[in-house]
Parts: structure tokens; sequence; C-alpha cells
């Protein structure tokens, strides 16, 4: 028996960790095209902001490989899999046998079709090696142009305004984080940005890159020119199935997985954030690319890949993201919709937002802004899928707690744990 892993971040750690609760012993091989320990990716905006040192990244301590028989193979890209031999071939020609094997190869930026996308100093914002090119040319006074206001264009501009950088965002959609964010959590965003002095504009997008064989501004569809130093593309990201593509593995936008992270080809499984695993709220398989749910499905492969029968059917979409100033937390759906009902609670006067999305009994979504304290609680009402009718119009308050549940459901979960 020997486990092969594709990919090194948090899904290849709780794949690691999966495995050696069933096998002590077979060894393990994880294989990556980036050259470092295993490190958390949120992180790259703090090591950008100089809040966090390389060191501070790891997810697992320095002897990680080695305490779990681990073989890491870093800095060489796997090319191609023989599903049939099985076998996974790397870019430099050595060929890595398995017996059970897990894609784990995360994300990939998506690269928007702009002229001169191609030039120095336009870079994406999603590994450690885009956050130290970056580096060496986010210095004070200098400027930049971040095309996408998404999460991860956002903690680019954080990043790069705690440089003293100059910055500009620009997206074609009419409010920040469109897909989280409604029009009064956007405005809030846009105020806490212009309090840091950030430009953004809205409703437009870049026609061109300007410049000879380095970025120097961006030409907008209206005509308007923005001069900068260099760019951050931040226009979103894909499943990372590159390796996969055109193969028998089924592949919607990511890898279809099904509860036990198997992929439609014995002993192969997916994880992560190329997977399309089973989100429980939707009631279908899609994305979810978020840390807790990537390294649940790796663990989740990781015992199976080992002869166990786990199953994990939790999935859902959460995030935590302190933004300068604001404290936002969201999980689960984040837009009206059929059979919706939508609770909101704005106070002004403390700059705090609170949006709760309910279908029928059951909190299925929330949105907290500079109130983040309950956000545990809320996600446990969505997990456990409780009914909130009892307690539906408490919801939001201010001192909004377990006290509010009734007495049974109160025991009940603190029986569960």
């Amino acid at each position: 028996m020997n486990y092969v892993i594709i990919g090194n971040s948090v899904a290849a750690v709780g794949a690691v960790e999966g495995i050696r609760k069933i096998d002590k012993v077979n060894p393990i091989v994880i294989i990556s095209d980036e050259p470092y320990h295993t490190y958390s990716r949120p992180l790259i905006s703090y090591y950008l902001a100089g809040k966090v040192t390389q060191d501070n990244m790891y997810y697992r301590g320095k002897d990680f490989y080695k305490a779990n028989n681990v073989e890491p193979i870093l800095g060489v890209k796997a090319q191609h899999i023989d599903f049939d031999k099985k076998e996974v071939v790397l870019e430099d020609g050595r060929k890595i046998s398995y017996t059970k094997l897990l894609i784990a190869t995360g994300s990939k930026p998506l690269t928007p079709p702009i002229e001169g996308v191609e030039k120095q100093n336009v870079f994406n914002f999603i590994k450690l090696d885009d956050a130290k090119a970056i580096e060496k040319v986010a210095t004070r006074d200098s400027k930049a142009v971040v095309i996408g206001a998404s999460f991860s264009g956002l903690k680019a501009v954080e990043a790069l305004v705690q440089r003293g950088v100059n910055v500009t965002v620009i997206d074609i959609m009419d409010r920040i984080m469109p897909r989280v964010f409604d029009e009064t959590a956007s405005s809030m965003a846009l105020k806490m940005l212009e309090k840091y002095e950030a430009k953004v504009l809205l409703k437009t997008s870049v026609e061109k890159i300007l410049g000879h064989q380095a970025a120097i501004g961006v030409l907008l569809k209206d005509g308007r020119e923005v001069p900068c130093d260099f760019i951050v593309l931040a226009a979103g990201v894909r499943c990372n199935t590159d390796l996969v593509k055109g193969t028998k593995l089924k592949i919607n936008r990511g890898i279809i997985v099904d509860t036990m992270m198997r992929t439609n080809i014995p002993d192969v499984y997916a994880a992560g954030d190329v997977a399309e695993g089973y989100n429980f709220i939707e009631e279908r398989n899609t994305e979810i690319p978020i840390i807790p749910n990537a390294y649940k499905q790796g663990e989740t492969a990781g015992q199976n890949m080992a002869g166990a029968q786990k199953i994990f059917d939790k999935g859902f979409i959460m995030n935590s993201m302190p933004l300068l100033d604001l404290s936002i937390v969201s999980a689960g759906v984040s837009a009206p919709g059929e059979g919706i009902t939508v609770k909101t609670i704005y106070n002004q006067e403390k700059n705090t937002y609170k949006k709760f999305y309910i279908r029928g009994n059951n909190l299925v979504g929330y949105l907290l802004i500079n109130d983040i304290d309950r956000a545990g609680i809320y996600t446990d009402l969505i997990r456990r899928k409780i009914d909130i009718s009892s307690f539906e119009h408490q919801l939001g308050r201010d001192d909004f707690g377990f006290i509010y549940l009734p007495k049974a459901l109160r025991s009940q979960l603190i029986l569960e744990g």
C-alpha cells in the first residue's frame, strides 16, 4: 500500500492526518509545484502587510512530514496521471506509483481577457510567491490598481494600504463582493475603504493595460486612464482541474466526488477547492472553497483511502473576513431566493449589520458585520438544521444566545457537545 497526494495545502494535511488515524505504517508521498512547507494561503495578505512571517504561515510544524512518514516532493509539478497504470508522471520525468491517490490541487486564478495582461508588474494574488513578487514593488507611495473587488481583491487592498501604497480598485459590478454583500453591506465597506484613501471605481472595467513591457496604467472602457506602478488581478478563482482535463475523470466545474470523497475512478479521491462536494444547504454538489471544508474533505478522503467508511455531508460556504476596521462573517445562503425570507438589522450608529436567510423553519444563511460574537451559534443552527420557529423573532438581538433556545433543545445540544 502506498498513498500519493497531489497538493500540499490544508486538504493534504487533513488527508495525511486522516490516513494516520487508520494506517500508521504505509508511506505517503505529497507532490506540489510549490517549494514550500504546507502553509495557509489566506495568510498571504498578512504576509504582504508585514503582519506575519513565512514561518508563522505553516499549518503544521516543521517535523510534520517526518513525523507522519511522508515523503514531500516539493517544487515539482505533476504533469500527468496514468489511471490505468496507477502512476503520477512528474515534469522531471519521474513516475510515482500509487495504490490510493488523492487529488487536492486547489484553485487557480481566473485571468480576465484584458489586452496587455501578460505585461511585467501584473500579478495574481493567490500563492505565497505572488505575495513575495508584489512585496518587491509595493513601496510606500507607489500606485497600485486592483482589478476585482472580490474577497481576495479586498484582502490585497488591505495589505497594500497598510504598506502605504495608493490603491485604486476597479470592478464591473455595482457593489463590492456582490455574491455576499447587498447594497447596505457594500456601502459600509466602501466608507471604510475611503477612510483608508483607497479609491473604488465600480460599474466599469479595464479595456487595456498600458505600457510597453511593464504596466504603467490601465485604460477603462469609459475612456478614463488610471496610472499605476503595478496591477493585482483578483477577478476570481476556479477549480484547478488542469491536471485531469481530458481524462476519464468526471469533472463539472470541479472534480465530482461522493460523500466519501471518491471520484468515478476506483482508488482515486479528490478534496478541497478542486472538488465539487455535497453542499447540504443547497442539497447538491458544489465547490465549497473554504478551509474548514477542505480539511474535513481531506480528512474524510484520507480515512477512506486507508480503509474506513467515513462520510462528510455537512459542507457549506462560510467566510470569516476581517477587512481593515470591519469584522465580517458570512455562512450559507447569501442571496434571496424562492421560499427564503430575509431579516435585516442595520444599526447605523454602531455601524453594525446583521442579515439572516430563513427557509421554512430553518436558518440557512447569515451575514454579520461588526457584531460577530454569535457567529458560532448561528452556524450551529444551520449545521444542525434546528427548527428556529419558536425563537426566530429573537435572531439578531444583541443578547441572543442559547438562553433563547427552548429548554429541551438546550439540553440536547449540551448532551451532544
